[in-house]
């Protein structure tokens, strides 16, 4: 094959999408980044920083949510460019659904203690 041909061939390859492709130091920036994402909520709840369970649920909740997110765009390469935007389109659904699986499960909890743990109501009665 001469080099028109390699040239023809290489260019029926090229999407008018384009894929992204990670490189070492968005690999490395992702993997910091989800370190960092887990030990700050693991310190939170290990260290009792803050005054309230619920405020600490919150918190880790949000600290979840950054880090589908940064999972997504470090080592899925979604972005706005790639697919003709259906990436975004992809990370909005995917942000959707966590936050319906997120306080699908905080409600649940929230009338599991509520209903199925009266323990508090009990203790006055004998």
């Amino acid at each position: 094959m001469n080099t028109d041909t390699h040239a023809a061939h290489a260019d029926d390859h090229h999407h008018e999408g384009g894929h992204a492709h990670g490189t070492f130091s968005t690999y490395l920036l992702g993997f910091v980044l989800s370190v960092v994402l887990t030990a700050i909520p693991f310190w939170l709840v290990m260290s009792g920083a803050l005054p309230s369970k619920q405020i600490t649920a919150l918190v880790i909740m949000a600290f979840a949510v950054v880090q589908i997110v940064v999972h997504m765009i470090y080592f899925l390469h979604m972005n706005t460019r790639s697919e003709n935007g259906w990436s975004m389109m992809a990370l909005i659904f995917t942000i959707v659904m966590v936050v319906i699986a997120l306080s699908g499960s905080l409600w649940v909890m929230s009338h599991l203690n509520s209903n199925m743990m009266p323990m508090h109501q009990m203790s006055g009665m004998k």
